[in-house]
């Protein structure tokens, strides 16, 4: 394998036996913060080309999503995407894919990639973490500053990983972006997504590459005057509050997934909430910034 310090701009390879070697530049930090990522989860990471290999992601893919009849990614897409110089990363436990990321690059101005997709099946192991570093590297050596993508407002775990491990910037809420997708994951819920930018050079995002973020405290905020415009219901539905104050908190369901298999009506009552509560606080100046990991966006106001 290609170790960190031999890796080119047509290539990138982490690689989990692989002694980092000392950072002197910002694209060497951010090689060496994935190498020790891909360590940390006991994987290889590296960017696929091979038909064999976007083979395997799709198959991946599809037994994360369950759409066997209509594939996240489909193979011709993939070798389209990766021919036309886009980003496909994959992490191996030994010859075995366990996680993948697909992206492609904005429009030429606009120096960011898109991170369309991205799924793990070994959970619990810090997968998506290496994967992300390892694309956040990618990029960088293509010249790329920034990386953006979308994610489900009322999923409370992907909330703390984009916002608290990775430190990305949410920028947009997005009604039923991609209409109905009726899969595994999603069901037939209203698609929300919530846009995020993640600003490769930024301080903040380069601690929290080297784990070192912490996440909002809601308990903190509540002491210091936060208001409740989102709260939870003795039903363990939403509790709507004041869209108002400074600072104020919007909570989402601690496990959405399991909510929409138990009782998919309470499960878009939480979709409508959560959506009126963010566009609502956004509509006045307010923006997200941070989450407690107990399922809280922190949203402050310039007011």
């Amino acid at each position: 394998m290609t170790a960190p310090e031999e890796t080119t701009s047509m290539d990138l390879v982490i690689d989990r036996t692989t002694e980092p070697p000392r950072a002197t530049t910002q694209v060497d930090r951010a090689v060496q913060a994935a190498d020790a990522a891909a360590r940390a989860a006991g994987v290889s990471v590296r960017s696929l080309e091979h038909l064999a290999d976007l083979e395997g992601v799709v198959g991946l893919f599809t037994g994360i999503w369950g759409r066997s009849d209509n594939p996240p990614m489909t193979l011709e897409l993939l070798r389209a995407l990766t021919k036309a110089g886009n980003y496909v990363g994959g992490a191996f436990d030994g010859d075995r894919l366990v996680g993948a990321c697909v992206g492609f690059f904005h429009a030429p101005g606009e120096d960011a990639l898109h991170s369309h997709i991205a799924g793990v099946s070994d959970t619990g192991r810090h997968i998506g973490f290496a994967l992300k570093l390892h694309q956040r590297s990618w990029a960088l050596l293509h010249g790329v500053s920034e990386i953006a993508w979308t994610f489900d407002p009322l999923v409370a775990r992907n909330a703390y990983f984009n916002l608290v491990k990775l430190a990305a910037t949410p920028t947009e809420y997005l009604p039923n972006f991609y209409g109905p997708m009726v899969d595994a994951i999603n069901g037939d819920d209203d698609s929300d997504r919530l846009l995020v930018r993640w600003r490769l050079t930024d301080p903040h995002v380069t601690r929290a590459c080297a784990g070192q973020n912490v996440g909002a405290s809601a308990e903190d905020e509540l002491a210091a005057g936060a208001a409740v415009a989102l709260g939870v219901g003795a039903d363990g539905g939403p509790a709507p509050g004041a869209l108002e104050g400074r600072t104020a908190l919007v909570a989402v369901p601690p496990d959405i997934g399991r909510l929409r298999e138990a009782d998919p009506v309470l499960a878009q009552r939480w979709r409508v909430a959560v959506r009126e509560a963010l566009t609502g606080l956004a509509a006045h100046g307010g923006r997200i910034d941070g989450f407690d990991r107990a399922g809280w966006y922190v949203v402050r106001s310039g007011r």
